[in-house]
């Protein structure tokens, strides 16, 4: 089984994506209450995203488990180029009307990915590790923009940026049951 994790609640003030910022003390304490669903679960591994949010919470989970954490970068959210860490506030100034919605599919942020760039990056991540952990009970702890792209493809829905097709808030937890 495969329980897949959303990082602890980020700074709203800031533009998430490749953002280095980590989590507040409120944020760490929604980490430690999430971090008791995975007692008993025979988790063998834990894996994670190798921006901070992601790496924080994966730490907290694998510390309670007694794992070491394993990160892999292929899982970071959509490259948000500039905009990474920018308070939105300024962000609405210098970049008016550039969002993750309204970008077309092969058009990148400024020093960042496409949505397309994006969706082919996790995709193919996520079928490498899919195969490298069957039969596992692991723990991969990433962004929400990744699990809604993980959640596509094991869906057979098609994925879009216009579109979030799943919606999860932080800290919460999916499980992926059946193998091919």
């Amino acid at each position: 089984m495969i329980f897949l994790m959303r990082h602890g609640a980020d700074d709203l003030e800031r533009f998430g994506g490749c953002s280095r910022h980590g989590l507040s003390d409120e944020e760490i304490q929604q980490v430690h209450t999430a971090k008791t669903l995975f007692a008993d679960q025979g988790i063998t591994a834990v894996y994670a995203s190798d921006l901070e949010r992601a790496g924080q919470t994966a730490k907290i989970i694998s510390a309670y488990l007694s794992l070491p954490v394993t990160y892999l970068p292929q899982f970071r959210e959509a490259n948000n180029g500039v905009l990474a860490g920018m308070l939105k506030t300024e962000a609405r100034i210098r970049y008016s009307g550039l969002c993750w919605n309204t970008l077309g599919w092969d058009e990148a942020y400024p020093n960042g990915e496409s949505p397309h760039q994006f969706y082919d990056r996790v995709k193919n991540a996520w079928q490498t590790f899919r195969q490298q952990v069957q039969n596992d009970n692991v723990l991969p702890v990433t962004h929400g923009g990744v699990i809604n792209v993980i959640l596509c493809l094991e869906n057979n829905e098609q994925y879009s940026n216009r579109i979030r097709r799943y919606i999860m808030d932080h800290a919460e937890v999916y499980w992926i049951a059946d193998w091919p």
